[in-house]
């Protein structure tokens, strides 16, 4: 199939979350099974050494916003045996400091935004002059198109036999804005009902998505199951219960030649199952990295990622004091709220041989931190799928997570009875967080029992080779049913 995947963050021209990495690997793996994928993503300001691969193409889009023609310029990064990248350029609206908003919030002119973004995907569709078979959207960003297929581009002959596919990476971020932006998207106001992208008063992209879309999918079981209710759904439970026989989970794989030990670049030493020893070189190149001072038998855990209440940081920083009083060090890396930053950064200046933290997330950086901690802790409010925690797993580095979504489906709790190669629990309070640590350290203690674990960890195939053949089946599927609606 010719897949047009278009998605907001792909790895290495923009990250936010694992989103980027997804859309990195993702492609490259469904081109290995015979796909020919072409990723649309928008042209963000980029790392000089990035920039400098970009081919400027020989093509200006002209896309329609309300009723301005807004110029795109079209760069292509080619990214592998059967993939390319196209960035769609718009200095106005994508040459900004983030993605989605700055240390302020989100950027007030985001429905603009990405209302464009979607109508220049599909737009270069059309200029690309190649048959498309399936529409692989990503998040609230491109939620849009499927309605856009079907209300304005449907008929195009070379978009006709397209199917669409929409992933929810992050049912909590929806892109919910006021009804006056209904003009900006082109389409009418018969749509903005709650059959449709209506959403108790105003317009829900996300939500076009979910009713437009032929598929739906959601990156882990436990995910799936938990957005149908209430509590998970965020409002949008009754449209994913409405069309549950269209709405299947995919876990997220991870690249395993990228993440590897025994060959990672990025390591003071390498190694793998046969000689964890050079392990603890590792561990020393985290400390120097983050400041801190050598262990002295003392275990280092490490939080990467977002810097929210989603991921937990709320009980995170509330329980630090005394996990340090626990006899683990900490090593932070992420940027999010700036409340966080300001409260680790007093933290640390506290304690700063036991607490390292890095404001901003570097790839290098992160592999060196998994590689070089005992431990990764993710006490998530929710989790979609998570990938830290399967890098984690490869490297030989111990799990601590909340039994949510895909932490629930991924990590298997060690208890007495019942050998595993993490540590899990339920609820999401300072007691049962303290208490999934308290079991890990006991653990640590024994170093055959800790061996035993991470060598399981180690074991485990999470590689998108395991992942894509479910997505041959889904894309069929969602094909199978535009055809049949194209038909009828």
């Amino acid at each position: 199939m010719h897949v047009l995947f278009v998605s907001p963050e792909v790895w290495p021209l923009a990250r936010v979350g694992g989103l980027a990495e997804v859309s990195h690997d993702l492609p490259l793996a469904l081109a290995k099974r015979g796909h020919r994928i072409s990723v649309v993503t928008p042209h963000c300001r980029l790392a000089a050494d990035v920039a400098a691969r970009l081919e400027r193409m020989d093509l200006t889009l002209e896309v329609p916003v309300s009723w301005r023609r807004h110029r795109a310029e079209v760069h292509r990064l080619p990214a592998g045996p059967g993939v390319d990248i196209y960035l769609i350029g718009h200095e106005h609206l994508f040459d900004r400091e983030g993605l989605y908003g700055n240390a302020y919030g989100d950027y007030e002119d985001n429905a603009e935004r990405f209302i464009f973004f979607s109508r220049a995907a599909m737009e270069l569709a059309l200029a690309l002059g190649q048959p498309v078979d399936l529409i692989h959207c990503h998040d609230w960003t491109t939620g849009l198109i499927p309605l856009y297929l079907r209300a304005i581009y449907g008929q195009e002959p070379l978009l006709k036999q397209a199917g669409t596919v929409m992933t929810v990476h992050n049912l909590g971020t929806q892109g919910i804005f006021w009804h006056y932006d209904m003009p900006l998207t082109g389409l009418g106001w018969e749509y903005f009902t709650p059959e449709a992208i209506e959403f108790y008063g105003k317009i829900n992209f996300l939500k076009a998505g979910l009713v437009f879309a032929d598929m739906i999918t959601t990156v882990s079981p436990t995910y799936a199951k938990e957005i149908l209710t209430p509590e998970m759904g965020f409002g949008l439970e009754g449209v994913l219960q409405a069309r549950r026989d269209r709405l299947v989970a995919v876990t997220n794989g991870i690249d395993h030649q990228a993440w590897d030990p025994s060959r990672d670049p990025y390591l003071a030493a390498t190694y793998g199952p046969d000689n964890l020893a050079p392990k603890l070189r590792c561990g020393e190149q985290a400390r120097q990295l983050m400041g801190l001072a050598p262990s002295n038998g003392r275990p280092l855990a490490c939080f990467i990622g977002r810097l929210v209440d989603r991921r937990g940081m709320d009980l995170l920083v509330s329980s630090l004091e005394t996990i340090l009083e626990m006899g683990l060090d900490l090593a932070v890396m992420g940027y999010g709220e700036d409340r966080y930053h300001v409260l680790l950064q007093d933290l640390r200046r506290r304690n700063p041989e036991r607490l390292g933290v890095y404001v901003g997330y570097e790839m290098e950086m992160a592999h060196q931190l998994v590689a070089g901690s005992d431990m990764l802790l993710m006490p998530s409010r929710y989790e979609p799928c998570g990938l830290h925690q399967l890098h984690a797993m490869r490297y030989g580095t111990v799990p601590v997570v909340r039994a949510t979504g895909g932490l629930e489906d991924t990590v298997v709790d060690q208890r007495p009875d019942q050998p595993g190669h993490g540590f899990k629990f339920v609820a999401y309070d300072q007691p049962s967080f303290l208490e999934a640590l308290h079991r890990a350290l006991e653990v640590y203690r024994q170093p055959e029992l800790w061996r035993a674990m991470m060598l399981r960890g180690m074991a485990q195939d999470h590689s998108w080779d395991k992942a894509t053949p479910a997505y041959d089946e889904i894309y069929q599927r969602a094909r199978a049913i535009s055809q049949a609606q194209t038909d009828a």
